[in-house]
C-alpha cells in the first residue's frame, strides 16, 4: 500500500454524533496527531464553507493546503498514513471488499435511508408534511433492509469484523449507523452479529475515547 507524504499538521472538522465520528475514531486509533474542530450540526462556519462549499462534515485538512471531503475518501487518506494498520484490508481482495462496503453504506444506507428519514429537503424542494412523512417511511424501510443485509453479511465473516480478521475502515463506518439505529428507536440487539461488532469496538480504548470526546464537546 502506498504511503502519503506524512503531513505535519492535520485538522478534522466534525460534528458530534455525525458520520464524521468514523474518521475521528480512526485518527485516534491510528495514533495520528491531529486538531479536532467542532462544527455544530447544520450551522456551518465561514471557515468550513470556504474549505467545503458542500457545507458538510467531515473535512480533513492536511498542512493547511490539501482539503479532503467525503467519509470514504477521508478514511482512505488516514489509512495511507498508517499502512501497517491495514485499515483498507490485508489483501487486494479485502481492499476491494472494503470499497464494496463503503460505496453501499455511503450511497444506500446513508444517502437514501437515513437522509430520506431526516433530510426531506434533499429530495423535494419545499416538502409538505405529507412529503416528509412519505420520505420518513421509505427511509425507515431502507434502513431496516440495510440493517438486515449488514447482519447477514457479518454472519458470513471469518471474524467479528466486516472484512478480514482485523479492524478496517468499514467497521468504523458501521459504528456510525449502529448508533443512529438507536436514535430511530430500533432495537439494535436483534442484530446479533452487528451487536457483536459494536461490543468489540467498545473494547477498544480509542473507540471509547472518541465517544467520550464527542460527548464532552457536543
Amino acid at each position: 500500500m502506498a504511503t502519503l507524504l506524512q503531513p505535519t499538521h492535520i485538522r478534522l472538522f466534525y460534528s458530534p454524533g455525525a458520520c464524521s465520528f468514523a474518521p475521528h475514531f480512526l485518527l485516534f486509533e491510528a495514533g495520528i496527531d491531529f486538531e479536532a474542530v467542532t462544527v455544530q450540526r447544520d450551522k456551518p462556519t465561514e471557515e468550513l464553507l470556504r474549505l467545503n462549499p458542500k457545507a458538510r462534515v467531515p473535512v480533513l485538512v492536511l498542512n493547511g493546503e490539501d482539503v479532503i471531503t467525503e467519509v470514504p475518501a477521508i478514511m482512505t487518506a488516514i489509512s495511507y498514513m498508517v499502512p501497517d494498520k491495514k485499515l483498507l484490508g490485508s489483501t487486494p481482495l479485502e481492499t476491494v471488499r472494503v470499497y464494496e462496503w463503503l460505496n453501499w453504506l455511503s450511497g444506500t444506507l446513508h444517502g437514501q435511508g437515513f437522509a430520506g428519514y431526516w433530510r426531506a429537503s434533499r429530495f423535494i424542494e419545499n416538502p409538505t408534511e405529507a412529503d416528509v412523512q412519505k420520505l420518513k417511511t421509505q427511509g425507515y424501510k431502507t434502513v431496516q433492509a440495510a440493517f438486515k443485509m449488514i447482519e447477514e453479511k457479518l454472519a458470513t465473516s471469518d471474524a467479528v469484523f466486516a472484512v478480514g480478521r482485523s479492524l478496517t475502515v468499514v467497521d468504523a463506518f458501521l459504528a456510525v449507523f449502529y448508533r443512529w439505529g438507536f436514535i430511530l428507536s430500533i432495537d439494535m440487539k436483534i442484530y446479533e452479529n452487528y451487536t457483536k461488532l459494536w461490543d468489540a469496538l467498545n473494547q477498544r480504548p480509542m473507540f471509547v475515547k472518541t465517544l467520550s470526546y464527542q460527548t464532552q464537546n457536543s
